[in-house]
């Protein structure tokens, strides 16, 4: 079932060429700094505990509605996401990353409790450490919103290449979080973790 998920999701994601980066969408706030202020603290690890939303630092709102950027943050390239943290935070690295999950309970059981108890279409979590997971969907290179409600992704810090870079998902079907990539160009969901 995993693997299945992960290709219709690989296959939705690759499909697109263009640049829904190239026009950055100036809805929402021009500077959340309250996603400063909303942190947790998991194992040794202080997270952001919703997903940012600086739109000083570019990125979308999903559809370009400002009231997603409300409730799920902004989607941003890979480029924007490594300079979107506010001074004393970073985009998080995949051993990062690793290390929540590992702390939630390992891939196959973290998403459950670090999403949302409200806002997934199905599968909603417990959050039992109040990260708050949402699914905030991703946009492609060619402008096309998908899978909000369904899907959070999240980049990483991490390259693959020169045009990839890593993620972490949790989709509402399951209860696991995954390691993935996407070109650099798509736009996801950013959670900063501090210095």
């Amino acid at each position: 079932m995993k693997k299945a998920i992960n290709i219709v999701l690989a296959a939705l994601m690759m499909f697109a060429i263009g640049a829904c980066a190239g026009k950055k969408s100036q809805v929402g706030s021009t500077a959340d700094k309250s996603a400063t202020e909303k942190t947790v603290k998991i194992g040794n690890q202080i997270w952001m505990s919703e997903n940012l939303n600086d739109a000083s630092k570019g990125g979308k709102c999903y559809e370009n509605k400002p009231e997603n950027c409300k409730k799920y943050g902004r989607l941003y390239t890979w480029k924007e996401a490594t300079k979107a943290c506010p001074k004393g935070w970073h985009l998080p690295s995949n051993e990062e990353w690793q290390t929540l999950v590992d702390f939630a309970g390992g891939n196959e059981i973290a998403g459950k409790k670090l999403k949302a108890k409200i806002g997934w279409e199905e599968g909603n979590g417990t959050d039992e450490y109040g990260f708050s997971a949402l699914p905030g969907g991703f946009c492609t290179p060619d402008g096309s919103f998908l899978i909000v409600g369904g899907l959070g992704f999240w980049w990483s810090a991490t390259e693959l290449s020169t045009v990839s870079a890593y993620g972490w998902d949790m989709y509402y079907v399951n209860s696991g979080v995954n390691e993935n990539y996407n070109g650099k160009s798509y736009l996801l969901s950013v959670r900063c973790v501090k210095d």
